[in-house]
């Protein structure tokens, strides 16, 4: 029988006065910056969809993305993961070009989580095989029964990962980005279209891994959740960086007009 134990927890609340953005200003910054993207530009059909945009993540904290549709959010992220080369700008990992063994620092989840047909555990076993450094197949699979764990998917390790739900499925690709231990997740609307029950999951999940360490960046239509988990957010409006403010202070008083009229709920023009 699986241990639902997790689902009726509460995510514990982020203070917005205690983010990432705000700490730094207590004293000397001393943030690692893992991944920086300098200048990036993307145009398609003559459409300039991200416009000269400098972003530094440091490896810590939630940092949340928001903007309304076709602001360049998921581009963005894809961008910054690799997957799609910009017209211009760079994509910098600790002040070099991203090669293989840095490549296995950063994790990237989709909104459909992508998945082979094999077994819960062995979906995450191949992901360990990729690692430069040598790990034993018993060191392997250890690794593998820990992600599962955190995910509270232990118990359906030998279960094909076909069969489980939209929730489970997803957390099992969250699960298998984490078994890397990355030093950065990236995460484009993991809970859209889940119900509360596995939304609340995976947000402890997310949680979980930003107190052990890993940096991650969210992009959610869900102002909600951006409340419950940013530390810190980036808005975006027409391929350009609005603005880049702490959680707290973004939701009580938002610089641009833009941004006003996203949490008011109008069309951003």
């Amino acid at each position: 029988m699986r241990d639902d134990s997790r689902m009726g927890r509460n995510p514990p609340p982020i203070e917005p006065e205690t983010s990432v953005a705000q700490s730094a200003d207590s004293g000397p910054d001393t943030r690692v910056t893992p991944l920086r993207g300098e200048g990036l530009s993307l145009a398609r059909g003559g459409r300039r969809l991200l416009d000269c945009i400098d972003i530094e993540l440091y490896g810590r904290g939630v940092l949340a993305v928001l903007g309304p549709n076709g602001a360049g959010k998921s581009l963005l992220l894809r961008v910054l993961a690799g997957l799609i080369a910009p017209d211009s700008g760079s994509v910098l990992w600790a002040g070099c070009a991203p090669d293989r063994a840095r490549a296995t620092r950063l994790g990237f989840v989709f909104q459909k989580p992508v998945l082979l047909r094999r077994s819960v555990l062995a979906n995450v076993e191949y992901a360990l095989a990729s690692l430069p450094r040598n790990l034993s197949r018993s060191g392997r699979r250890q690794r593998a029964f820990e992600a599962l764990e955190m995910a509270d998917l232990g118990a359906l390790a030998r279960s094909p990962a076909r069969v489980l739900s939209g929730g489970e499925q997803q957390r099992l690709a969250i699960a298998r980005a984490l078994s890397l231990r990355p030093e950065l997740l990236l995460l484009d609307e993991p809970t859209a279209n889940l119900d509360p029950a596995q939304t609340q999951h995976i947000e402890s999940l997310l949680i979980e891994a930003r107190n052990r360490g890993t940096g991650i960046v969210l992009i959610s239509h869900d102002r909600e959740q951006a409340r419950r988990l940013a530390d810190e957010v980036l808005f975006l409006h027409g391929g350009s960086v609005d603005e880049r403010t702490p959680a707290g202070e973004f939701f009580r008083s938002p610089k641009s007009a833009a941004a006003r009229a996203y949490l008011d709920g109008r069309l951003v023009l």
